[in-house]
């Protein structure tokens, strides 16, 4: 296939992309049992030549969970094509290193309600109140 772009600065190669194909599941019929769509995209991640160490780091840290001995494996098997199935897994597969390779937000700075805010809650709360005790039974006194 085709290398994947996941930045302008970042295509990997198809050499460092390993492919296993396997049946699928789910529906499908007589075509499900015959034909290998499933799709399984493997990346290794420490042993890329494409990404620095920052990148690799910063993957690690992000997809930690999902790596296998450094490894990223993604699974595709939503369509009955295998050229389909390969196509949304190269795709997800940028995708997925994309977002783990942004860089975190920046910290929140605590802030606390302005007193004009706080006069207004406060004022809410007493109109919430004013309205419940309308509702209630009237005295017979």
């Amino acid at each position: 296939m085709a290398p994947v772009r996941v930045r302008d600065a970042i295509v990997i190669p198809d050499e460092e992309l390993t492919w296993r194909f396997s049946r699928s599941g789910g529906p499908g019929g007589q075509h499900v049992n015959t034909t290998d769509s499933r799709v399984e995209l493997s990346f290794d991640v420490s042993a890329s030549s494409v990404l620095g160490a920052a990148e690799r780091e910063r993957i690690r840290t992000h997809l930690g969970e999902r790596l296998n001995d450094g490894v990223l494996t993604i699974v595709a098997a939503e369509h009955r094509s295998q050229l389909r199935n390969r196509r949304a897994a190269m795709a997800r597969l940028a995708r997925t290193l994309d977002e783990a390779l942004r860089p975190p937000p920046p910290p929140r700075r605590p802030t606390k309600p302005s007193r004009a805010a706080r006069a207004r809650r406060v004022e809410h709360k007493k109109q919430r109140g004013r309205t419940k005790r309308l509702r209630g039974r009237p005295d017979d006194g």
